[in-house]
């Protein structure tokens, strides 16, 4: 449970909407306990859907489905899009799939917008929609080396990145691949923007540092 910023407050519930361990390690660095549940929701873009419009209305869709779940609880959700050009680059899944990723991405700009969703269980009143959810979309500018296919199969052979759209773990290996990362949010490449969430936590009365 989470201590409230006020004695008088009923501890609050905090659940992350999620299956990913990279947003489970993400979110215990504020030392706040929470409960990880995978949301379970289709994750299809909608046809003509631009890259950001999927990514927020994901986050939004994955916290809503476990706050019906679990009522009165506080619900992160969190979605990412990874763009070239303004196309979708999804999750390679296979070696082969990811070095044609890389291969594309070399030398160029990649854009990921990352979406957050705090979902407030506790305002149950339709009037106050813009407190039930903070939404929010955080882009990073991530600018890849121009590496030859040597380097770029050796990296996927030792970190088999299979499972992240753009094919490239940042907080690991991958960081080698990288010239440039731009953003207001250096947790949001990895998959959970902490600032914007801290903020949003903050405004939904959460405190931090065990206050």
């Amino acid at each position: 449970m989470i201590p409230s910023s006020s004695a008088s407050r009923p501890t609050l519930r905090l659940i992350l909407a999620s299956s990913s361990s990279y947003r489970r390690e993400l979110l215990g660095r504020l030392q706040l306990p929470f409960e990880a549940i995978a949301p379970h929701i289709d994750e299809t873009p909608l046809p003509g859907e631009a890259p950001q419009d999927t990514a927020l209305r994901l986050a939004r869709a994955k916290a809503e489905a476990i706050a019906r779940l679990h009522p009165g609880a506080l619900v992160i959700g969190s979605d990412q899009v990874a763009t070239l050009d303004g196309e979708q680059i999804g999750k390679p899944g296979d070696h082969a799939r990811a070095l044609a990723q890389l291969r594309q991405m070399r030398g160029r700009e990649v854009v990921f917008h990352t979406a957050l969703c705090l979902w407030d269980g506790r305002v149950a009143d339709a009037a106050q929609a813009a407190q039930v959810a903070q939404v929010e979309n955080v882009q990073v500018f991530v600018r890849f080396r121009d590496l030859p296919d040597a380097e770029l199969d050796a990296y996927l052979r030792i970190e088999q990145p299979y499972d992240c759209a753009g094919s490239a773990k940042n907080e690991g290996l991958g960081i080698a691949l990288l010239e440039r990362i731009d953003s207001s949010d250096p947790t949001a490449l990895t998959g959970l923007p902490l600032i914007a969430l801290t903020g949003m936590l903050r405004r939904a009365g959460v405190a931090f540092f065990g206050l």
